[in-house]
């Protein structure tokens, strides 16, 4: 069985970081891309970020380009989201996703259906 599990979120004054993590296990193999969505209160879930399975390329959201950066560890089957520069309107919980591998090395896909597998998510606050 396919399990993602996210982790680093917490509570976080606008202006600071967060790092989040989420692991996958029972994957075979590697190329597989991986994503970030989240989902604001009253809102409905929205693309955050992408990464191909060879970390070859990478997408981003207007709203976030430029303050968050993906990357992944495939010896580890993780995918992590650095965010910098944290504002109010980021509060969300966020949750990782990979599709069903054989990707094309360039594959960054932003569409939630275009997605398989999905963690349970981790909170993120931002406060003032």
């Amino acid at each position: 069985q396919v399990q993602l599990q996210e982790s680093g979120g917490g509570l976080v004054q606008a202006g600071g970081s967060l790092r989040l993590s989420c692991a996958a296990s029972g994957l075979t193999g590697s190329t597989y891309a991986m994503g970030w969505f989240r989902r604001a209160p009253g809102k409905e879930r929205e693309f955050v970020g992408t990464i191909s399975w060879d970390s070859s390329s990478t997408y981003y959201s207007d709203s976030v380009k430029g303050r968050f950066t993906i990357s992944r560890d495939n010896a580890k089957k993780s995918v992590y989201l650095q965010m910098n520069s944290l504002k109010l309107e980021d509060t969300a919980v966020y949750y990782c996703a990979t599709d069903l591998g054989r990707s094309r090395n360039w594959y960054t896909p932003s569409r939630a259906g275009e997605y398989a597998y999905w963690g349970q998510g981790t909170q993120v606050t931002v406060s003032s």
